[in-house]
C-alpha cells in the first residue's frame, strides 16, 4: 500500500486554531499533532511511503514532517507533503477530495504498490492497515470503506451505506436528512444494536484497488468528492465495494468541541485512546526538552508534556502542553493549554516585568483559566478571568473567539492583567 493523508480545506469549523495552521497541525494532547495520528497508524501497520496532501497554511505542517519524519538511506518509507499547485495543464486548485487525489496520482508513477490508502488528517484513532488490506484481499473487493457504528441523531453528518450480510456495500448516500434515515439502517452486531447505533457510516478511510481507482478518474472526470461522487457511481457502476466494520474508538475532530472534548477524555483513567501503548505508538517530533518542574501545586485528571513549569498552581481536567509556564495561584480546569515553542530568558521576564507594556509569555499568577482553549506563545498576565460558558454566543475579538461556549485564545494573544473573558462562575 501507499498512503495518501487528506489535510482537509480551510478549517473553518476549527476557526481560529486554523487561523495560521493547517488541521493536520492542530496540536494534540500536548506533545503530538494531529498529522502524528494517520502517520503512527500507518508506521504501526507497516505502510511506509505516505503523500500528505495539502491546500491551506502549509509551512508549519511542512515544518513538523520535515523534523520529525526521516527514514535513513537505506529504507525506501519517506513521509512527503504534495502542496496543491497549478500547472500548465490545470489552474485549479483542490476542488474536493476525490480531486486532490486525481491531482496527485501523478506522483505514484514511480510506485508500484497495487493498493491506494486515503486517509483523513483530522481523526482520533488506532488501526491496523494491515488488517483491512488482509480484509479487502479476502473479499476480493474493488474498494473498502472503514465504517462505524452511529445513532440516528449523528448520521446526517456522515456518509451513510446500506450493507448486506456479507459485508458488501448496497447503496450509499452522502449526509442523508433525517426523514431519509429509516431506509438507511444496515445490520450491525447485537451491542451496537443495544446502543441504538444501527447506522453504518463513513469514516472517510479507503482502500482502492490502484488500477480501479485510475481507471474511475477517467471515467468521472468531473467527480470531484469520494463520499458524493466517486463512491455511489462506484457502486453504481457494479463495482464491488466492501464495509469493513471498525470496533475500535474514533473521533472525527472537525469542530472545536469535538477537539476539546477528543483531548480531555485523554485525561481519564482509562482513556480510550490508548497513548500508552508498546505497540501501537504515537511518533512526533522528539525534541530536546527538559523534564517538567512543579513546585507546591496540585494536579489532578492532567497530561503535563514536556518542558512544563508549574509554580504553586492547580490542574484539573486539563492538557498542559509542551513548555507551558503557569505561574502561582492559579487555576486551570477543563481546559487546553497548548504552550510555547521557545522559552524566555530570567533577564527576558524581568524586563517584561519592569518595563510593565506587556505580561511574558505564558499564564501569570492568580488566574483562573475553565473551559478554554490557549493556543501557542500567549501572554496573559496576572489575575485574568477566562471562563467559558454554554450561555455565552459565538464571537469573535482580534485577540479571542468563543465558539461552543469555550473560549479560544488565539495564537500569540496578548491579555493584560486583570481582564475578564467570558462569563465568571459562581
Amino acid at each position: 500500500m501507499i498512503a495518501l493523508i487528506l489535510g482537509g480545506g480551510a478549517g473553518s469549523r476549527l476557526y481560529p486554531l486554523t487561523d495560521e495552521r493547517s488541521k493536520p497541525a492542530v496540536p494534540l494532547a500536548g506533545n503530538y499533532r494531529l498529522i502524528d495520528i494517520p502517520i503512527s497508524n500507518c508506521l504501526n501497520s507497516g505502510v511506509r511511503k505516505m503523500y500528505v496532501l495539502t491546500q491551506f497554511n502549509s509551512a508549519s505542517l511542512n515544518r513538523h514532517i520535515k523534523v520529525s519524519y526521516n527514514f535513513d538511506r537505506f529504507n525506501s518509507g519517506f513521509v512527503d507533503i504534495l502542496a496543491a499547485e497549478q500547472t500548465r495543464g490545470n489552474e485549479k486548485w483542490f476542488q474536493g477530495t476525490a480531486d486532490a487525489v486525481r491531482q496527485t496520482m501523478k506522483h505514484l508513477a514511480h510506485h508500484d504498490d497495487e493498493h491506494v490508502l486515503i486517509l483523513s488528517g483530522d481523526q482520533l484513532y488506532q488501526m491496523d492497515y494491515q488488517e483491512l488490506l488482509d480484509y479487502h484481499l479476502e473479499k476480493g473487493v474493488d474498494i473498502s470503506i472503514a465504517t462505524i457504528p452511529v445513532k440516528a441523531k449523528d448520521a446526517p453528518a456522515f456518509g451513510i451505506m446500506k450493507v448486506k450480510e456479507d459485508g458488501i456495500i448496497d447503496s450509499f448516500i452522502e449526509k442523508p436528512k433525517s426523514d431519509l434515515l429509516p431506509k438507511w439502517t444496515s445490520p450491525v452486531a447485537p451491542v451496537y444494536a443495544e446502543k441504538e447505533k444501527h447506522y453504518l457510516a463513513s469514516m472517510g478511510i479507503y482502500l482502492f484497488n490502484r488500477k480501479v481507482l485510475t481507471k474511475m478518474f477517467a471515467d468521472y472526470p468531473d467527480a470531484n468528492d469520494f463520499g458524493k461522487e466517486i463512491i455511489p457511481q462506484a457502486i453504481n457502476s457494479n463495482y464491488k465495494v466492501a464495509s469493513y466494520a471498525f470496533g475500535g474508538y474514533w473521533e472525527d475532530i472537525g469542530t472545536v468541541a469535538a477537539f476539546m472534548e477528543a483531548n480531555l477524555e485523554l485525561t481519564e483513567d482509562i482513556p480510550s485512546f490508548n497513548l500508552f501503548s508498546n505497540n501501537e505508538k504515537v511518533y512526533t517530533n522528539a525534541r530536546i526538552l527538559p523534564p517538567s518542574k512543579i513546585q507546591k501545586s496540585t494536579i489532578d485528571k492532567a497530561i503535563l508534556a514536556s518542558g512544563v513549569i508549574i509554580q504553586n498552581a492547580s490542574i484539573e481536567h486539563s492538557v498542559i502542553g509542551i513548555r507551558s509556564r503557569i505561574e502561582e495561584g492559579t487555576l486551570i480546569k477543563d481546559s487546553i493549554v497548548m504552550g510555547l515553542d521557545h522559552y524566555e530568558s530570567l533577564e527576558e521576564i524581568a524586563k517584561n516585568k519592569e518595563e510593565g507594556t506587556e505580561p511574558h509569555f505564558g499564564i501569570g499568577r492568580n488566574c483562573h483559566i475553565e473551559n478554554a482553549i490557549i493556543d501557542k506563545n500567549c501572554k496573559i498576565g496576572d489575575n485574568v478571568t477566562i471562563i467559558g460558558h454554554s450561555s455565552l454566543t459565538d464571537m469573535e475579538t482580534a485577540s479571542y473567539c468563543v465558539r461552543d461556549g469555550i473560549v479560544v485564545l488565539k495564537k500569540g494573544a496578548v491579555v493584560l492583567d486583570d481582564t475578564v473573558i467570558g462569563a465568571e462562575k459562581s
